[in-house]
C-alpha cells in the first residue's frame, strides 16, 4: 500500500511539474522535527503575479507549493522506539510579506491540504483521518543570489472533520532556490 502511494505521489508531483514546467519558479528541501517525528520534504513552487498591500518598499504576494514528504515517527502507538513511516503529498497556497525586490527578510503564512499514506499514530497522538490540513507561520531571508533560507512552525490537523483531532506540531528548516 505505501509503495503504491509513494509511486502515485511521485508520479503526480512529476506530472504537475512537467505539465507546468514553464511556470515552476523554484524548488525546495525541508527538514522538520517535533512530537518524536521527523520528516524530509521536497517541493516545487510557482510564484503568483499578484501584489497586495503594496507600499514603497514591500508587498504581500505568494506562491503555490506542491510537496512530497517522508515522515518517520519514533513512538508509534505511543511506544518509544517503535517506528511508523508515512508519505504525504501536499498542496499549499502561501502568502508572503516581502520586499519589492523579493530579497531580504520575509514573513509568511499558509494553510494547505495533505494526504497521508497512513493515519498518523505517534507519541499518544492518533489522527482519525489520512486527510490533514497543514498550516504554518514562518520567517526567512532571500539572499542576492536567490537562495531562500527559512524557519517555520507547522501544525497538522483535520480541522475537526472527524474526532479525535489532536493535531501535531513540528519545527521546519527550509532551503529553496529559484530555477
Amino acid at each position: 500500500m505505501q509503495k503504491r502511494f509513494l509511486q502515485f505521489s511521485l508520479a503526480s508531483l512529476l506530472a504537475a511539474a512537467s505539465f507546468s514546467s514553464y511556470a515552476v519558479d523554484s524548488f525546495s528541501g525541508e527538514f522538520a522535527s517535533g512530537n518524536k517525528s521527523q520528516f524530509v520534504r521536497g517541493g516545487l513552487q510557482w510564484n503568483w503575479d499578484q501584489q497586495w498591500l503594496k507600499s514603497d518598499s514591500s508587498f504581500v504576494g505568494g506562491y503555490w507549493d506542491a510537496t512530497l514528504t517522508q515522515w518517520r515517527n519514533n513512538a508509534y502507538n505511543g511506544v518509544n522506539g517503535d517506528t511508523q513511516n508515512i508519505t504525504d503529498i501536499g498542496f499549499t497556497p502561501v502568502f508572503r510579506w516581502q520586499q519589492n525586490n523579493r530579497k531580504g527578510l520575509y514573513g509568511e503564512a499558509a494553510v494547505g491540504v495533505h494526504l497521508f499514506s497512513h493515519v498518523y499514530n505517534n507519541n499518544g497522538r492518533r489522527f482519525s483521518t489520512a486527510f490533514q490540513f497543514g498550516d504554518h507561520l514562518g520567517v526567512g531571508y532571500v539572499f542576492n543570489n536567490g537562495l531562500d533560507v527559512g524557519l517555520k512552525v507547522q501544525h497538522f490537523s483535520n480541522g475537526a472533520i472527524k474526532r479525535p483531532n489532536p493535531g501535531a506540531n513540528v519545527a521546519v528548516v527550509r532551503v529553496a532556490y529559484p530555477f
